[in-house]
């Protein structure tokens, strides 16, 4: 399914019509960092990344799931959502907001790794206009970021979540890097580098950035800085940005700070009690002295929203991706990115909460897809990809060991359930009626998770054997 010999490669570039500006520096060959960005970015060598046949169990169930995904958003979504071009020959974004950015990011992840992969279906849609319509939404998204942009009415950037935007931008252009133009490398270039460097100021308390941040729900002292609201979710995303920005551009200045920075948001992410006493080091940072307070409990759960929100719990997937990131890089990922995964998989499986009738269920039900909410769940009532994904990301970093159930036995559960929510579609989306998920970038979610899982499920399953590395 996923072979990208030199051959194959211009072969498929050439298919989609794809080959534009990698048909002057050559398809299947490493492309030369000193193309459009001073030198910083270092391209996926994917000829020598091997490859991955997505035959087994899980890789099916998520090869189906990107598939369908990444048809829907670059078809009819695509189609229903942009009509025409500005004069400026960007497409129009309709605003700067989350809704405005972040959803078409996340669609150019999914349809990205679709089509550089294999994995797209182009039953209605072919492979040539997916490619046209992916590399729009990449190159309008840099384009508007406020690095590249001086109209306030139009620009993007310097927000509380515009990493995470940054951070699937970027990733959708490192992997279409040989189907972009030099004016758009060099965009991805800045409004990543601008994004990142942002994220290095700061403390051990606050992340310092248009907002100050709270890195920490609860301090050293027992303060609680946000109840009810633990900033885990917040520290991963921003730990991604800088994740990529050092992985795609380690000979940048910025790359030392980065990779630091990324180390102790991934920390600061899943501190617990437990870590601000003791002697335990990660990648050369003590946590008993430089942690300044928590954000999940000793057992592995956390509040957001004002509950105990298990969604919240699942996303600690976006530091887990950390894996592919520098796997794609042919690096190792920092082990921070595993810091207390296995103690929050735990409370998922063995932590049991009490019924409403009486009894007590984890928050996983035995032998069932279903989840249990101790506390409630404010976002709906079907989320089994969110946690079919969170299952084998556990899985294949080994943070399930001595958790019975093993984690593959759910992702197969949950990702099972899955593909019936899909099933009642026939264009490839997840969702039905607004309550069963009522985030407006429901479907984009879906299609981002997939697709980041695919690639992690490429490098640790692949025919060169096991390319995930943690040091």
């Amino acid at each position: 399914m996923f072979d990208l010999s030199p051959l194959s490669r211009r072969r498929f570039l050439e298919a989609t019509g794809a080959l534009g500006i990698a048909g002057v520096i050559g398809a299947g060959t490493t492309v030369s960092a000193q193309a459009a960005d001073g030198g910083s970015v270092v391209p996926i060598n994917w000829p020598g990344l091997g490859s991955y046949s997505g035959a087994d169990a899980a890789g099916v169930r998520v090869t189906t799931v990107l598939a369908g995904s990444a048809r829907y958003l670059i078809g009819p979504w695509y189609a229903a959502t942009y009509t025409h071009y500005l004069p400026d020959g960007y497409i129009d974004l309709r605003g700067s907001d989350e809704r405005a950015v972040r959803l078409p990011a996340m669609a150019a992840v999914a349809a990205t790794t679709a089509l550089v992969t294999g994995v797209y279906d182009p039953r209605t849609l072919s492979a040539a206009n997916a490619t046209i319509r992916t590399r729009n939404l990449i190159r309008t998204l840099a384009a508007r970021h406020l690095a590249n942009n001086t109209d306030t009415a139009t620009r993007w950037g310097g927000g509380w979540q515009t990493a995470l935007w940054a951070y699937y931008t970027a990733l959708s252009g490192w992997l279409f890097w040989d189907r972009l133009d030099d004016t758009t490398r060099g965009h991805l270039v800045a409004m990543l580098v601008w994004e990142a460097g942002r994220l290095t100021t700061g403390n051990g308390v606050h992340l310092i950035g248009t907002s100050g941040d709270q890195l920490y729900m609860t301090r050293r002292d027992g303060t609680v800085v946000t109840p009810g609201d633990s900033k885990a979710e917040e520290n991963s995303w921003s730990a991604a940005a800088l994740s990529l920005a050092a992985s795609m551009m380690p000979g940048h200045p910025g790359a030392a700070r980065w990779t630091r920075r990324n180390i102790e948001l991934l920390l600061a992410a899943a501190a617990r009690p437990a870590d601000l006493t003791g002697c335990t080091t990660v990648n050369g940072i003590r946590l008993s002295t430089w942690l300044q307070g928590t954000n999940i409990a000793d057992d592995g759960t956390l509040e957001n929203h004002a509950r105990l929100h298990p969604l919240y719990m699942v996303s600690f997937d976006q530091s887990l991706y950390q894996g592919f990131v520098f796997g794609l890089a042919g690096r190792a990922a920092p082990k921070a990115a595993l810091h207390n995964i296995k103690q929050t998989y735990a409370a998922l499986v063995d932590k049991p909460f009490p019924l409403p009738g009486g009894g007590a269920t984890p928050i996983y039900r035995p032998g069932s897809a279903e989840i249990h909410y101790p506390e409630g769940n404010d976002w709906g009532s079907h989320f089994p990809f969110y946690f079919g994904n969170f299952d084998l990301l556990v899985s294949l970093t080994g943070q399930d060991r001595g958790i019975t159930p093993r984690a593959a036995e759910w992702e197969r559960l949950h990702n099972d359930a899955q593909l019936a929510l899909m099933s009642r579609f026939s264009d490839g989306r997840t969702y039905g009626a607004t309550g069963e998920n009522t985030y407006y970038g429901r479907e984009h979610r879906i299609g981002a998770m997939a697709g980041q899982l695919y690639l992690t499920l490429f490098l640790a399953r692949n025919a060169t054997g096991n390319r995930l590395r943690w040091r």
